[in-house]
């Protein structure tokens, strides 16, 4: 029997690649007569060398302005920051300080970085693993271990460059330039089986929530479909949760599968296909879902520049759905990649990761053993409308025997 063949994405480096690789030797360059000079008088005087650098509190270049060393450090890319914070005290305070992040936004050069939640099969716990990009090797999932512990209950959704984890009552903001940690309100109302979704500014929560009511002369507490919404500029809940009513023209599952924003719009998918709905913010109403759009059990989906992505494992293909054509189609180019390398994958989840390109996440078997792949594949719309794909990178990232994926989110830096 012939052997499949595995598939290898050409390498290659970028205009844009060499132009930072020669910032950053220029940048290193300017640092060495400074740091040893610095060596050699620490040493002469019995001092170690990084105590001494963070007590003198050096800046950063002493050539030039520290405004002009953060703009040459804005242009070097992310992955060559953990070395640069080697350097000293005063890189280290940069590489995690807000500033130079929004000296790249300014600059129109952000990257997105990608994290997961994985749980321990042995121990339960959830947590962060971030997907380290290696420029002289295979990318590897690898746990952020200044976060703490995460809930079984948590849904993450990525506002600029922090991610907000909505658990059943308490929120959390983690920061990803500086990997921190802080809380934000509580959900107003306990809720579960929930859906959280980003639009603007503005995070949507929909699930079950508490209510109460008064029949005859007791108080009953129920579970109920609620919508609520928290301001992520002013940092505060709306006041009253919206409410699903029974009146409403549709009918809303028990348990959603997935969900979706695309046209500013919240799709709701459940395995019932009568059952999944669309909610619509500005008029605050439900929508029954499109037939062609419910018609595929799109679980694992994202959505890229309002276009709908996901894995068929029954078709061996990368479905892609257009609201705007109203019709389901299939991502060009990506036969050889899909057929070798997700052919006998039990599951695999789409990620938004930048514009026109996206991640997939799969099992697969290597050597008897499970392990779990990324791969990340550039779009492109060509004429006449039809979308191909183009595989950038493919590579197992982390041993899949004892964890299992929960959550993907990507956020921007």
């Amino acid at each position: 029997m012939a052997r499949a063949k595995r598939f290898s994405p050409p390498c290659t480096i970028s205009l844009l690649q060499v132009t930072s690789f020669k910032l950053l030797s220029l940048l290193l360059s300017s640092l060495c007569e400074t740091q040893i000079s610095l060596l050699k008088f620490s040493l002469l005087a019995g001092h170690s060398f990084n105590r001494l650098s963070e007590k003198m509190e050096l800046p950063l270049i002493p050539s030039l302005p520290d405004d002009v060393t953060v703009d040459i450090v804005a242009r070097v890319p992310r992955s060559h920051y953990p070395t640069l914070s080697l350097v000293s005290k005063s890189f280290r305070n940069l590489i995690a300080s807000p500033k130079l992040y929004k000296r790249r936004s300014q600059l129109g050069i952000t990257q997105h970085r990608l994290y997961a939640v994985l749980r321990n099969r042995k121990t339960g716990e959830f947590s962060f693993y971030i997907l380290h990009r290696n420029l002289n090797g295979y990318n590897r999932l690898v746990p952020v271990q200044s976060l703490p512990f995460m809930s079984s209950r948590g849904s993450c959704v990525p506002v600029g460059s922090k991610v907000y984890v909505f658990n059943d009552l308490s929120v959390l903001i983690f920061d990803s330039t500086s990997h921190t940690v802080e809380r934000a309100p509580d959900i107003p109302q306990r809720m579960s089986y929930k859906e959280v979704n980003v639009i603007g500014k503005k995070v949507y929560v929909i699930g079950d929530a508490f209510s109460h009511y008064v029949e005859e002369t007791a108080w009953e507490t129920v579970w109920q479909k609620a919508v609520t919404v928290f301001d992520t500029e002013t940092q505060s809940w709306e006041p009253k949760p919206r409410l699903v009513t029974e009146d409403m023209a549709v009918g809303i599952g028990p348990f959603w599968s997935d969900s979706v924003v695309m046209d500013g719009k919240i799709y709701l998918k459940t395995r019932k296909k009568d059952c999944s709905s669309v909610y619509v913010p500005e008029e605050r109403k439900w929508e029954l879902m499109d037939e062609v759009l419910n018609s595929k059990d799109w679980k694992g989906a994202c959505v890229v520049e309002n276009v709908l992505y996901y894995h068929d494992h029954s078709g061996k293909a990368l479905r892609v759905y257009d609201p705007k054509q109203g019709c389901w189609s299939v991502v060009n180019g990506l036969e050889e990649f899909l057929a070798v390398e997700t052919a006998r994958s039990g599951w695999c989840d789409a990620v938004n990761y930048g514009p026109n390109r996206l991640a997939l996440f799969f099992p697969k078997r290597q050597y008897g053993e499970k392990m779990i792949c990324c791969a990340e594949i550039a779009l492109e719309r060509r004429q006449g409308g039809e979308i191909w794909g183009k595989v950038q990178w493919c590579h197992i990232v982390i041993g899949g025997e004892r964890f299992d994926m929960v959550e993907y989110v990507a956020v921007t830096v």
